[in-house]
């Protein structure tokens, strides 16, 4: 495959995304941002990576100067590598993200969980425990978006099977949200 048909492909899969989707993802972090509310951001591989760079996004580049006063909240939990080593270790590594939840979640948080195919244990044991404790749930999605998608409470999916690029999609539209959500928080500090 050439480059050309490399980035066709990408546009091509770019104009099937649901807008309502990704602004009802939008809302829901204006949402979390108005209510000093966490979002929390999971994912493995590829979808970890992305999870540590949205949740970074989110913390600092939604911001606009260093002394502003309100913040959006996020963390990935793919970053505490001392946690998810020991937890997996000990009880297992289905139970890294679920764990972590069980301790720093509220009712009313919010939970983004990142996975190409939707199918990662690990990922759908923290949506079912963040379901049933009053954790919004987010579901960023590939292929044909497998369980998490189902029980995710809200899904931004890219129709496509193939994990590389389903991965970049995702990238780019965290980096349009976070552009968005940048002018949107300026007039509301």
């Amino acid at each position: 495959m050439s480059f050309s048909n490399y980035t066709k492909t990408v546009t091509d899969v770019l104009v099937t995304l649901n807008d309502d989707e990704i602004n009802k993802f939008m809302e829901m972090l204006v949402d979390a941002y108005k209510n000093d509310k966490f979002v929390f951001v999971i994912g493995n591989g590829g979808s970890a990576a992305n999870a540590s760079h949205l949740a970074q996004d989110l913390a600092k580049g939604t911001r606009h100067s260093p002394d502003q006063k309100r913040r959006l909240k996020a963390l990935s939990l793919t970053d505490n590598t001392p946690f998810i080593s020991a937890q997996g270790n000990d009880e297992g590594y289905d139970s890294i993200f679920e764990q972590q939840l069980r301790t720093f979640a509220s009712p009313g948080d919010y939970l983004v969980a990142i996975s190409g195919s939707g199918n990662s244990p690990n990922i759908i044991k923290a949506i079912d425990w963040a379901n049933e404790n009053g954790v919004v749930t987010v579901g960023i999605t590939g292929y044909d978006g497998g369980k998490l998608r189902k029980i995710a409470k809200h899904s931004v999916h890219v129709p496509l099977n193939e994990m590389c690029t389903a991965e970049s999609i995702h990238s780019i539209i965290f980096h349009y949200v976070i552009l968005e959500l940048r002018e949107k928080f300026k007039n509301m500090n």
